[in-house]
């Protein structure tokens, strides 16, 4: 049996790969062909999330064995057959390959083809350049778009002193207040 992915990229409009693999192939199968369809380098920390139909992930697949708590399964792309986790068409993952700041591919399962079988993955569609591998953290910073914190941010852009209610400030005579003098 064989699985055709779709991958696309919230950060390059144009980009698109399509990658045909056994459903017997290990997840770390999938990610090589990744790897070589775009030309990224091996040896960055990498992660496979099978997700829900609204992009929420549920399950990590890890390049390397991770840290975590015993009561949760944890995988690794080496141990783990593709055909154990995904079995039906339409199924979304997340192909996380900038782990500093999460950024991915969004994949797709689009077909599941019966009764063939492939040696090796095949990248059987490619259009577009992909995004950069990783991007620098100053450019980051310097390419975000700035929030407005001016008047309008915090709500006080209609602010009227004559809607100021006394009410609340009871018991609280001038005596009582300090006077510009004593700052």
């Amino acid at each position: 049996m064989i699985f055709r992915f779709l991958l696309l990229s919230d950060e390059v409009e144009d980009f698109k790969r399509e990658i045909q693999i056994d459903a017997d192939a290990t997840f770390f199968d999938l990610h090589k062909a990744i790897i070589k369809s775009v030309g990224y380098e091996e040896g960055e920390i990498t992660s496979f999330f099978i997700c829900s139909d609204d992009w929420e992930k549920e399950q990590e697949i890890t390049l390397v064995e991770m840290d975590t708590s015993s009561d949760e399964d944890s995988y690794t792309m080496e141990a783990s057959v593709l055909g154990d986790f995904l079995e039906d068409e339409r199924q979304k993952l997340m192909y996380v390959f900038d782990y500093m700041t999460e950024r991915a591919f969004f994949m797709e399962l689009r077909e599941i083809i019966t009764g063939k079988d492939l040696s090796e993955a095949v990248c059987t569609k490619s259009v577009g350049n992909p995004p950069a591998q990783s991007v620098d953290f100053d450019t980051i910073v310097a390419t975000t778009d700035t929030i407005d914190t001016g008047e309008s941010f915090y709500g006080d852009e209609g602010y009227d002193m004559d809607e100021l209610d006394a009410e609340g400030f009871d018991g609280l005579d001038n005596g009582s207040l300090p006077s510009d003098e004593e700052y």
